[in-house]
């Protein structure tokens, strides 16, 4: 006895939800990052805290955390500088560091959960 089957292969819809998918991890891996790095952060009046953002450029999929200040780079870079308790320099490289595997496993489930859907 003879089976057939007929499959209908949708590429491009597999491809927006890819894409989707990996834009979504994107974004909540750059916030975890952000998150992380904002437990850091030297603060004084918190002006520094709040000027960080995650922001994800969907033309290349990249994403970015960033804090803006003037003495945002300063702080970040001068190791000599004195700190309250648990607060750093390298208060952005420490986490992207740190947490890399944990955002690649953020952008996996996403990826994942895009192509069940």
């Amino acid at each position: 006895m003879t089976q057939r089957m007929r499959l209908r292969w949708n590429g491009a819809a597999v491809l927006r939800g890819t894409r989707a998918g990996a834009l979504r991890g994107l974004r909540i891996g750059a916030e975890h990052v952000l998150t992380e790095s904002r437990k850091r952060v030297p603060i004084e009046e918190a002006t520094l805290e709040r000027s960080g953002v995650a922001t994800v450029d969907e033309s290349s999929l990249t994403a970015a955390v960033s804090y803006d200040t003037p003495y945002a780079i300063r702080q970040h870079e001068e190791l000599n500088y004195r700190h309250d308790p648990g607060r750093t320099a390298k208060y952005l490289e420490g986490p992207l560091t740190e947490q890399a595997a944990t955002v690649a496993a953020i952008i996996a489930a996403e990826l994942r959960r895009s192509l069940r859907g």
